[in-house]
């Protein structure tokens, strides 16, 4: 390897990495109050270093009236009681560093709470410095400025009768957007990166950090005009003068949009975090919670294409799993019979991809999605605004529920499921939100003895990109993309040759591309038994050639 090619991997080391989410609230609570807290997820770090990951994403523990469950900051530079002290954060980012995992912290700086003390500020009067940290426009009460929505229903304005002007909120009223065109804004949120960065932190997630350029008198919220010029400046002042993994959350995302925020150059972002393929089973142009089967050979084409064009031009984020999506082996495996089977497939298919690979916390064991009997165990704002308002407009509840089974955020939001002892071991206490009761049969303590579990397979595939350079550099070519059944593609890199090879359904299908591969190495399988042509259920390898 020449020497500049060894100072680029090192500067690029997030290329080879692979990340772990974790949402706090659900991970392991410490102290018996029923709150995952900092102090369960340092007595977890011994469990994340055996499982191999080099750096660990956690959702906001800043402090927060948890409105939107953490993503509602009201001080970014102190820690929510409810997990712990700015202490306990130093000791975390300092225990991971010793077992070489980097600390990623999760941004919000589309919006804060209103309990921040900018709007606290801002709403006692116009001319107060603060004021225009956010987004105002002077109105007459019941008539809003436009007709835009919130993405938590109801409008996306909130009326102040003191000031006689609306402010404006993406999400929750209780998370006002700020002002990003007001320079002195710009300038409080690269100091606060600045303070983290010195603290050790190891890099930052970006949430929806591509609606801060928002235009509400244009009706724009993501994509704005000034966004990238916002997000170069964002670079230049912060993530450049540190050796970061930085990852924009960019719903709105194109292939072309995302070779700006990931461009090799280094100018916004290490990788996007893009959802083209997270959306495909629902209805067209309609809601989340309007189900629709998976397309499948859309979904191959949709992960090909990103491949394809960010290949040499821009870095992807891989992920079938986050703290907002449900289970992905609930989603598009089998949560019965073929769990583990199934499981297994889909994380091979994903980390033999281009790009960086993440695993929610849960999904190395095949968590699966919960079916709470009743709306008022649900604990996100969203699944029950939507309840209510379907319910209200007329809609059948078990239908309601139906699609609060396969796409409520809390799905992901059940705790992390450590032992078959009371709680799943989440907690000594009463945990916040009920843990799925298939704890007793799906827990990290029975999969860690296990050889042939979906932990110990996630083990393997984590160890194989580091061993293989094929799956960070390799192109990728996409097979058989009319199949219905059959996800095969390769990645070559000039000396090695991969297959991967994946049954994306619960019967038996022919595969012939193996038997063209059947001197090949097999590196990992999802089966105890020879590769074959035809392919068992959720049947998934993946196979290696030398050039």
């Amino acid at each position: 390897m020449t020497e500049n090619k060894a100072q680029e991997q090192q500067k690029a080391w997030w290329k080879n990495a692979v990340v772990y989410q974790i949402y706090p609230k659900s991970f392991q609570d410490s102290d018996g109050d029923g709150v995952g807290d900092i102090r369960g997820i340092i007595s977890r770090l011994d469990y994340l270093e055996e499982l191999g990951v080099d750096a660990v994403w956690i959702s906001p523990v800043y402090r927060s009236p948890q409105n939107d469950n953490g993503y509602d900051i009201s001080d970014y530079q102190d820690i929510d009681p409810m997990f712990g002290t700015l202490a306990d954060m130093d000791e975390l980012i300092a225990e991971a560093k010793k077992r070489g995992i980097r600390i990623i912290m999760d941004l919000v700086l589309n919006h804060t709470s209103d309990e921040h003390r900018w709007f606290k500020e801002a709403k006692k009067g116009k001319d107060n410095p603060y004021h225009d940290y956010y987004v105002w426009r002077d109105g007459e009460e019941g008539t809003c400025p436009n007709e835009m929505k919130a993405v938590f229903g109801g409008p996306a304005w909130d009326w102040v009768p003191e000031l006689k002007q609306y402010y404006f909120h993406q999400f929750a009223p209780e998370q006002p957007d700020l002002n990003w065109e007001n320079p002195k804004v710009r300038r409080e949120i690269y100091d606060m990166i600045l303070w983290w960065m010195d603290r050790g932190v190891g890099g930052f997630r970006l949430d929806v950090i591509d609606q801060i350029a928002k235009e509400p008198d244009r009706g724009i919220t993501n994509n704005g005009s000034r966004l990238h010029e916002f997000l170069r400046e964002l670079s230049r002042e912060t993530f450049q003068k540190g050796n970061l993994i930085t990852v924009g959350e960019a719903w709105g995302a194109t292939t072309e949009i995302a070779k700006k925020y990931s461009s090799p150059d280094g100018s916004e972002f290490s990788m996007v975090f893009q959802f083209e393929h997270i959306m495909l089973d629902q209805q067209e142009g309609k809601e989340k919670w309007d189900l629709a089967p998976l397309p499948f050979v859309k979904l191959k084409k949709c992960l090909a294409r990103w491949q394809d064009e960010l290949f040499g031009k821009g870095w992807n984020s891989l992920f079938w799993n986050n703290h907002d999506l449900p289970r992905i082996v609930s989603r598009w495996g089998d949560d019965g019979e073929y769990r583990a089977e199934s499981a297994k497939m889909l994380a091979a298919v994903l980390h033999g991809m281009q790009g960086t690979p993440y695993i929610y916390q849960g999904e190395e064991l095949g968590m699966t999605n919960v079916k709470f009997s009743d709306i008022s165990a649900y604990r996100d704002v969203e699944t029950t605004n939507m309840y209510y308002e379907r319910i209200e407009a007329g809609y059948k509840e078990d239908d309601v529920m139906r699609s609060i089974y396969a796409k409520s955020r809390d799905n992901a939001r059940t705790p992390m499921q450590w032992n078959g002892e009371t709680n799943a071991g989440f907690t000594k206490g009463t945990p916040w939100i009920g843990v799925n009761p298939n704890y007793t049969k799906i827990n990290a303590e029975d999969e860690r003895k296990d050889t042939g579990s979906v932990y110990q397979f996630y083990r393997k595939l984590i160890r194989l990109r580091k061993e293989y350079p094929v799956f960070v550099d390799g192109k990728f070519e996409l097979l058989l993309p009319e199949d219905e059944h059959i996800f095969a593609y390769t990645r070559t890199d000039g000396e090695t040759e991969a297959l991967i090879c994946a049954n994306f359904t619960g019967k038996n299908v022919k595969c012939p591309i193996i038997g063209k591969w059947k001197d090949a190495q097999v590196l990992i399988h999802n089966y105890e038994k020879e590769v074959e042509e035809e392919l068992e259920p959720y049947e998934a390898v993946i196979l290696v050639e030398c050039l």
